[in-house]
C-alpha cells in the first residue's frame, strides 16, 4: 500500500478511530507522528497520545487547519454540531470521510462548504481486531483517487468495498449489524452444548473455534457455503438431521428477515 499524502486527522477519538489509526500505522499507510486526533475528553486524549503515539488536541479547528484527510469519527447525534463547527473552515484540498451511521451524503455535503469532497463509510466492529467489513460510497464531488484513498484506509482494518449510496442501508443491515447476529448464533451453539451435557467453558471453546474454523475454511478455499455444507453432510447422517431442524424452524428465512429489518430501520433513521 502507498503511504497517505499529508497529515491524517480524526475528529473523535473513540474505539473505531483507534482501530483505524492502529491499522493504518501497522500497514505503513502513515506514521503515528503524521496523525492528529481531536478528542474532548482529557483522559482519552492522554490514552491516545501515550498508547498510540499520535498527536492529540481538543480543538477541531486544529485538525482542519493541518490535515489533508479528515475522518469524522463521531456519533450521529453530534454530527450536526460538528458540521456547524468545521463546515466553513475546510478547503477544497481536503478529503472528508464520515463513519457516522445513517448520516447521508446530502446531510454531509449540505453541512460543509460548497465543493467539499466527501465519502461516507459504514464500518463494523470487527475492525477493532483488523477484521472489519466496510461499505463506502462517494459524494458528488469526490474523485476516483479520493475513493482509492478511503478504500486503502478501511482496507487496513479488513475488507472495504464501494457501493452506491442507495445500498448503504443494506450494508448496515448486513455487515454493520451482522456481528450481533453472529454473536447470537455463537451463544445459541454454546447453550445447545450445555443443554446436551457439556460444561459451559468446553461448549464455548468448541463453538467459538467451530465458527472461526468454518469462516476460515470458506475464506481460504474459495468454495461457496453451499459447497462446504455438502462436504459436511453425509446421506442419512447427523448433520442433515440438524440442518433439517434448522430449515423446519426457518433458520435462513429468519436471518434474511433480520437483515431486512435492520436495513429498513437504517432507512428510517436516515430519513429523520
Amino acid at each position: 500500500m502507498d503511504k497517505l499524502k499529508g497529515m491524517l486527522g480524526f475528529i473523535g477519538g473513540g474505539q473505531m478511530a483507534e482501530a483505524l489509526l492502529r491499522g493504518i500505522v501497522a500497514k505503513g499507510l502513515a506514521d503515528a507522528r503524521d496523525i492528529l486526533v481531536s478528542e474532548p475528553w482529557d483522559e482519552r486524549r492522554r490514552y491516545m497520545e501515550e498508547s498510540c503515539g499520535v498527536n492529540v488536541t481538543e480543538d477541531n479547528s486544529e485538525v482542519i487547519s493541518r490535515a489533508d484527510t479528515v475522518i469524522l469519527a463521531v456519533k450521529p447525534q453530534v454530527m450536526q454540531a460538528v458540521l456547524e463547527d468545521i463546515g466553513e473552515k475546510l478547503t477544497d484540498r481536503q478529503l472528508v470521510i464520515s463513519i457516522a451511521a445513517g448520516i447521508t451524503l446530502d446531510v454531509l455535503e449540505g453541512g460543509l462548504h460548497e465543493g467539499a469532497r466527501v465519502i461516507r463509510v459504514m464500518p463494523n466492529t470487527p475492525a477493532l481486531v483488523q477484521s472489519g467489513a466496510a461499505g463506502l460510497c462517494r459524494g458528488s464531488r469526490a474523485t476516483a483517487e479520493d475513493m482509492r484513498t478511503a478504500l486503502s484506509i478501511f482496507g487496513a482494518v479488513g475488507v472495504a468495498v464501494e457501493v452506491s449510496e442507495n445500498l448503504m442501508d443494506a450494508v448496515t443491515g448486513l455487515s454493520g449489524s451482522g456481528p450481533a447476529y453472529c454473536f447470537a448464533f455463537l451463544q445459541a451453539l454454546v447453550d445447545a452444548g450445555v443443554r446436551e451435557g457439556l460444561a459451559r467453558p468446553v461448549a464455548h471453546e468448541l463453538a467459538l473455534h467451530t465458527l472461526l474454523g468454518s469462516v476460515r475454511l470458506c475464506a481460504e478455499t474459495g468454495k461457496s457455503p453451499a459447497e462446504l455444507t455438502a462436504m459436511v453432510t453425509s446421506p442419512g447422517g447427523t448433520t442433515i438431521e440438524g440442518l433439517y431442524q434448522l430449515e423446519t424452524n426457518a433458520f435462513r428465512g429468519a436471518v434474511m428477515d433480520a437483515v431486512r429489518a435492520a436495513t429498513v430501520r437504517s432507512r428510517e433513521l436516515g430519513s429523520k
